[in-house]
């Protein structure tokens, strides 16, 4: 059985490892130390704000853990000579043992005063507007704290005027994150979002290229899709970040689908595959049989669980 862990890592790359199992991890500290990789940070799921671990190393330098729990005085770091024990300390972490932080000569980190941010100077109706984007896209489930505080950043940028600061825009997402977080707490069992996740992971095994929210629209999607998978993909499926959107509206999804010659009787033949397997994994599809419509995932129940 592969030890996965509910973690996101991500490297000095940009890249994210998400669910990395226990090999993966050590694979990931074992390379840290050339140019672009000198570090990883690891995240729960859901993404908790100033909860985490952390490593840097340089070649020829030591290995430098911290951990955040959440308050500025719950942070600390502790030095290693080899990746060995970083690993032994990070699996720890990651499988939320008891006592994972035992035994360590950790000192505390004084890294200042918590950055400050003025409440948000809006009127009624921009603060609505920016709460309803914010929350239209949590509950779409797909964006991390850091995408969603720059949406709010920028949001009602309008000319010169930008009137939510990047502190404003982070204590905002977090706020907004955390309500989402207590309110998915409730949920038991395998979700839609779920369910369409297991369905596309089934499409892609079978050759045909699976995209959740990809790319804004569908003219970059129809542009970008056959650079996305395998070569020798017989075809894909796809939803963008506005099918999204209406799905977390709940207005159903609407998925993008073809098969790669261009022919009309290979999307239909790729339209009926995506109709069974959907069926299979408990999801409804209407579609009509004709190749030029989308298929609808309706009647859809969007609670699409936070990874960050």
């Amino acid at each position: 059985m592969i030890d996965m862990f509910a973690v996101t890592v991500r490297t000095e790359d940009g890249r994210r490892h998400v669910r990395a199992g226990a090999e993966e991890l050590a694979e990931l500290v074992n390379r840290l130390g050339g140019r672009d990789n000198r570090f990883l940070v690891v995240q729960r799921i859901p993404d908790l704000p100033d909860v985490f671990i952390q490593v840097w190393h340089e070649d020829e330098c030591d290995y430098t853990v911290e951990h955040r729990d959440g308050a500025p005085d719950r942070h600390f770091q502790v030095m290693f000579d080899e990746p060995e024990p970083v690993i032994a300390v990070m699996t720890r972490w990651a499988r939320r043992e008891d006592g994972w932080d035992a035994g360590l000569d950790w000192t505390p980190l004084d890294l200042g005063p918590p950055e400050s941010a003025p409440p948000l100077e809006l009127d009624e109706d921009e603060r609505e507007k920016l709460h309803a984007r914010i929350r239209e896209v949590i509950v779409g489930g797909y964006a991390t704290r850091a995408q969603l505080a720059e949406i709010a950043q920028d949001y009602l940028v309008s000319g010169d005027r930008r009137p939510v600061s990047p502190g404003q825009a982070r204590r905002l997402v977090d706020r907004m994150w955390l309500e989402r977080v207590e309110e998915q707490a409730s949920w038991r069992g395998e979700t839609d979002p779920e369910r369409l996740s297991r369905a596309f992971a089934a499409l892609e095994t079978a050759g045909i290229t699976a995209r959740e929210n990809f790319t804004c629209c569908r003219a970059c999607g129809q542009a970008e899709i056959g650079a996305a998978g395998a070569p020798d993909a017989r075809g894909y499926v796809y939803f963008h970040s506005q099918c999204t959107d209406s799905a977390a509206a709940g207005h159903g999804l609407a998925l993008l689908y073809g098969g790669f010659d261009g022919s009309p009787d290979t999307t239909a033949s790729i339209g009926r595959e995506i109709v069974a397997v959907l069926g299979e994994t408990g999801l409804p599809a209407e579609w009509d049989g004709d190749p030029r419509r989308a298929i609808t995932v309706a009647p859809l129940d969007w609670r699409k669980r936070l990874v960050g």
